[in-house]
């Protein structure tokens, strides 16, 4: 995971038969963790500071995990 302060980004990768892709956040901004199931990151409030949102998206990823 890269995060770029000055452009205001964030890439996240996987490797993939020795090649790193870069993963695509879903319609609403969330990047899902393909290794650690329920790992999800709300790129857009994480970058404008809104971490109750963070928060909030990464509890809904691990109960989603959970079943």
């Amino acid at each position: 995971m890269v995060w770029r302060v000055y452009d205001r980004q964030i890439d996240w990768f996987k490797l993939t038969q020795g090649k790193y892709l870069k993963l695509q956040p879903d319609e609403q901004g969330i990047i899902k963790s393909e290794a650690y199931p329920g790992l999800w990151l709300d790129v857009p409030a994480l970058l404008s500071g809104n971490l109750a949102k963070v928060l909030a998206v990464l509890q809904q990823g691990i109960a989603a995990s959970r079943g």
